[in-house]
Parts: structure tokens; C-alpha cells; sequence
């Protein structure tokens, strides 16, 4: 395995905002709590560690020991759960939808990342604890993003057929889903998927998921964590009460938003006058201000006495939309990072405002490693054609021009011709000079004659792509390997399709070793072939 860097911005598929996200964190101190840094967790300790309350750390070990009861787990992630209720432990975090079997591959990327920051930092910073957490989007109501994966090309998709809060979706007929998985792999060759599999089961997909990425990264000590919880839904009422009674976070975004678009960021979200749902199975819907109250699609109306009433008495069908969310996140957790994708990064750079009005520590953010993975396969094709890193990241088009101009040098070479077409030109010019009225006239039919001219250069570049059809073949294979459907590998790809062989293990294993928590530019995983 070879690992090499490349600048986002020469890659050319990242956005301007992306770039601006990842290398520019000193021109946005308006927006954030502090640029991130190795050196910055310093201050971040301190803060995070003077606000953050005993009690509060002690309902979170309670809450998720209990969410942990229901499978086995690593000592090293229940050394972790124990630790958090010391004044030095502190976590770094990262979140995601409970996509189907982790989904695209930055699934895996954005866990690895806070996996190795909590050991970079636990080295760097010794008197303190540090504690991976993957939060699961549990409370997310968007199951058509959830539903299904690429895997080896193949679009799978299973069909909960239910509605309100994913975690909470129960896994009817599920095992024909594993079923399709463990068909793609031979029957010498499944151990490690059938494994990883069984692990993907329980009452719900919140318990699905705990199941399977315990599996993958609990001997790491990652502790995950489900924000759909009574316990932790009590510490997190006060905020509620304050949305519902001030409707705050709208006034505060709106501020922010303006300031960010002064300075030429796009907005990733915009607030609501209030920024709660109501849940319940089946259902999450919008609580919405009335005259003389609040209204809930599906449920009814009620009284301002009526609805603070169920948030003190049951605020577990009270959840935060992705204005709130990040403040519960900070609010139950002693957290110090956040480590998410760029549309991630983009919506936490106008939530400071929320953060400042409750008093509470804003973390420091960071946009994820991302990572290109070329195989065996893309390799050697790479290797056929004499193609470098730099090279797939070209328009196929111009990747084909080249490779057929530098391969048909003598025939393809248009200097001679291009240069008795610029003299025959300069002498319809001068012959039409000293006739009146033919300025346009010879303009136009020399257009004409360019037109005529790139068109026998384009027929002949064509014929000459067929001399090269393997060539040509090639750079489609790994065009559509690399860029799949024209996007990033990384936001289409499971996984699972890098494990052919079935070891899974070697997979996340090459993955780890790849990721560096503080690296900014693009890392190109190249497979090496003997």
C-alpha cells in the first residue's frame, strides 16, 4: 500500500466552499470558537472542562451503560463509558445517518478520523482521557437517504416501508437483505461479512447499527451513542423550554447567516421559529408556532401550559432539528471536537450564535479527511495507459485527447497544417483588402474554413481513437472506477467493495493507517501490485 497527498484544490472536484472550509479556518474566527489545531485543544480543555457539570457526566455514563446492555462490548469501550465520568475525560465526535450497512465510505472515514484524534491527542495532552464517539442520527425522519448502498456496482436497497424516526424502523424480513450481501461473496471467501452480519440485527436499526459498528471499531474503544434517550432528553429541556417559550435560534442563525453571506458563504440550512419536533413511532413532525399556542401535524393543537407540561413530563417526544441538534450534542456530552463532512462543517459555521446565547462551549470543527482508495484492478490499469495520480482527476475527454495525440504523434500532428492555414488566411486577407465591402465577407468564409479545419482535425483524432479503442477502455474503467456516476468515490462506494476478498479486517485496517486527524488535502490509497 502506497499513501500520497493531494491539494484539494488541484484535485479540481471540490468546491470553492469545501476549500475554504478546509484551509481556511483563520479568516472565519467570527464563526467558529478557534481554528482547528493540535495546539488549540489546549484552551479547548480547559474551557470545556470548567463548564461541563459533574452531574451531567454521571447521567451520561448511566445512559449509556444502559444503551450498551443489549450487546457485548470491548473492555476498552467500557473503560471509556466508565472514564467520562472524570472531570479529565473529554470526548471528540463525529455523527452520521444510520445508513444502510455504513452506506457510502465516509461512514467508515468520519469514525477512523475521531478514532485516531483521541490518540493523537491522548499523546500530545497525557493528564487527560480522550473518548471516540460516533452519535447516531436516530431521531433522523429521512429514510429514502437511508434505504440503500452501492456495493460492487450494484444499487441494493431494502424498503423499511415505515415512517417518523429511523432508529426506531424495525427490521422486517431484514435477513433477505444480508442474504443479497453475502451472495457477492464466495462461499471460501464470506467469513469475515457473515460475521459482521449476525452483528447487524436487534430490535430496531438503532440497535442494528450500535450492533454492526461496535463490530467494526469497538476493539478501538469508540462508544456510540443514541441521542433518543429519555435521560439525556431531561438535561437538554431546559434549552427546549427556552425554544419554545423565545424562539431564540431563529433570531441568532438569522444573524449569523447574514454575516456569512456578507463574506460569500453559501448556506447550508435556515432556521424555523421553532426549531423542535414532536416524536413519537410513526411520527416526527414540526412543532409549529399558533396565536395562541403550537400545532403538530398528525397530532393536534396545543396550549403553551399544555405542551411545556409533556416537555417536563415526558421530554423524549420532544427532538432536535439540525439547528438544536449540535447544542444538545455539546450540552450532554464533555466534548472538544467535531469532526463532520463538508455540508456539516458549512451548517456548524452558523450555529455560533445559538451557542453564545445559552452560554455553552462551541467545539472545534473539522472538516473530515477525505480519501480516494485505487485498487489492484484501477492500478493496473493505471499502469497500462502510464497514467499518474494527478492525471485521474482530468476531464475523460481530455485524458483521451492526450493519450491519443502522445500515442499518434507523427499523424496527429497539426503544426504544418495549422500553419499553412494561418498563411492562407493572412493571403485572403490581403488579397480582399483592396476591394470595398469584402471586410465581412472574407471574415465570415474564413470562420467557415476554421470550422471546416477543426472538423477534419476532430474526424481524424476520432479515427485515430479507434487504433486506441483498449487505451480509450481503459480510461473509462478507471474513470468509473475512481468517480463513480461522476461524483467521489468516497460518497458512493460501501466499504465493502474494497473487501472482495472477503477480509474485511485488511479493509479498515488500510483505512486507519491512512487517515491523519490534522491532514487537510486529499489522501490517495494506491494498492501495490508485485
Amino acid at each position: 500500500m502506497n499513501i500520497s497527498k493531494v491539494s484539494r484544490a488541484q484535485a479540481g472536484i471540490f468546491s470553492e466552499q469545501q476549500i475554504r472550509l478546509v484551509y481556511e479556518q483563520e479568516s472565519a474566527k467570527d464563526f467558529i470558537e478557534e481554528p482547528y489545531s493540535l495546539a488549540a485543544f489546549k484552551n479547548q480543555i480547559v474551557k470545556k472542562g470548567s463548564q461541563f457539570p459533574k452531574e451531567t457526566r454521571e447521567v451520561l455514563v448511566d445512559s449509556l451503560m444502559r444503551q450498551y446492555a443489549e450487546i457485548e462490548h470491548s473492555e476498552s469501550t467500557r473503560r471509556n463509558i466508565k472514564s467520562l465520568v472524570q472531570p479529565n475525560s473529554f470526548t471528540v465526535t463525529t455523527g452520521h445517518q444510520l445508513s444502510l450497512l455504513t452506506g457510502p465510505l465516509y461512514f467508515i472515514l468520519k469514525i477512523i478520523q475521531v478514532i485516531k484524534l483521541s490518540e493523537v491527542l491522548k499523546k500530545n495532552y497525557p493528564d487527560n482521557h480522550f473518548v471516540p464517539i460516533y452519535w447516531m442520527a436516530s431521531e433522523d425522519h429521512d429514510y429514502e437517504e437511508i434505504q440503500s448502498l452501492n456495493l460492487f456496482r450494484n444499487n441494493l436497497t431494502f424498503d423499511y416501508n415505515q415512517r417518523g424516526p429511523v432508529g426506531r424502523f424495525l427490521l422486517n424480513e431484514f435477513d433477505l437483505f444480508k442474504t443479497q450481501v453475502l451472495d457477492f461473496f464466495g462461499e471460501e471467501k464470506r467469513e469475515q461479512v457473515s460475521e459482521l452480519l449476525d452483528k447487524y440485527e436487534g430490535k430496531n436499526l438503532t440497535s442494528a447499527t450500535r450492533g454492526l459498528v461496535n463490530e467494526l471499531f469497538g476493539t478501538y474503544g469508540l462508544v456510540i451513542i443514541d441521542g433518543d434517550d429519555r435521560a439525556l432528553k431531561t438535561i437538554f429541556s431546559g434549552t427546549m423550554k427556552q425554544e419554545l417559550e423565545t424562539k431564540f435560534s431563529e433570531h441568532a442563525v438569522k444573524i449569523t447567516n447574514d454575516q456569512l453571506s456578507a463574506e460569500g458563504y453559501k448556506l447550508q440550512v435556515n432556521a424555523r421559529p421553532i426549531n423542535l419536533f414532536y416524536l413519537k413511532d410513526g411520527l416526527r413532525e414540526r412543532i409549529v408556532p399558533m396565536e395562541n399556542g403550537y400545532s403538530v401535524d398528525g397530532v393536534g393543537n396545543f396550549s403553551k401550559d399544555e405542551l411545556l407540561k409533556e416537555l417536563f413530563e415526558t421530554p423524549e417526544r420532544f427532538s432536535p432539528n439540525v439547528i438544536l441538534r449540535p447544542v444538545y450534542q455539546e450540552q450532554i456530552l464533555p466534548n472538544l471536537a467535531y469532526v463532520g463532512g463538508a455540508g456539516e462543517i458549512s451548517y456548524w459555521y452558523q450555529l455560533k450564535g445559538v451557542f453564545d446565547v445559552l452560554g455553552v462551549q462551541y467545539p472545534l470543527i473539522q472538516v473530515r479527511n477525505s480519501v480516494m482508495k485505487i485498487d489492484k484492478s484501477v492500478q493496473g490499469k493505471m499502469d497500462g495507459i502510464n497514467l499518474g495520480i494527478l492525471d485521474v482527476f482530468k476531464n475523460v475527454d481530455v485524458l483521451k485527447k492526450a493519450y491519443v495525440k502522445e500515442h499518434s504523434a507523427n499523424d496527429l500532428d497539426f503544426t504544418a497544417l495549422d500553419e499553412q492555414s494561418r498563411k492562407l488566411k493572412e493571403m485572403l486577407v490581403s488579397y480582399t483588402s483592396t476591394f470595398n465591402n469584402l471586410e465581412q465577407y472574407t471574415s465570415v468564409e474564413i470562420k467557415r474554413l476554421d470550422k471546416q479545419m477543426e472538423g477534419i482535425k476532430g474526424k481524424l483524432v476520432k479515427v485515430s481513437k479507434g487504433k486506441h479503442e483498449k487505451a480509450m477502455k481503459s480510461i473509462d474503467f478507471v474513470k468509473d472506477r475512481l468517480f463513480p456516476g461522476g461524483g467521489l468515490q468516497e460518497r458512493n462506494v460501501n466499504f465493502l467493495s474494497f473487501a472482495a476478498d472477503g477480509d474485511v479486517q485488511n479493509v479498515l485496517n488500510e483505512l486507519y493507517n491512512a487517515i491523519d486527524p490534522f491532514e487537510k488535502d486529499l489522501i490517495v490509497i494506491q494498492d501495490i501490485i508485485n
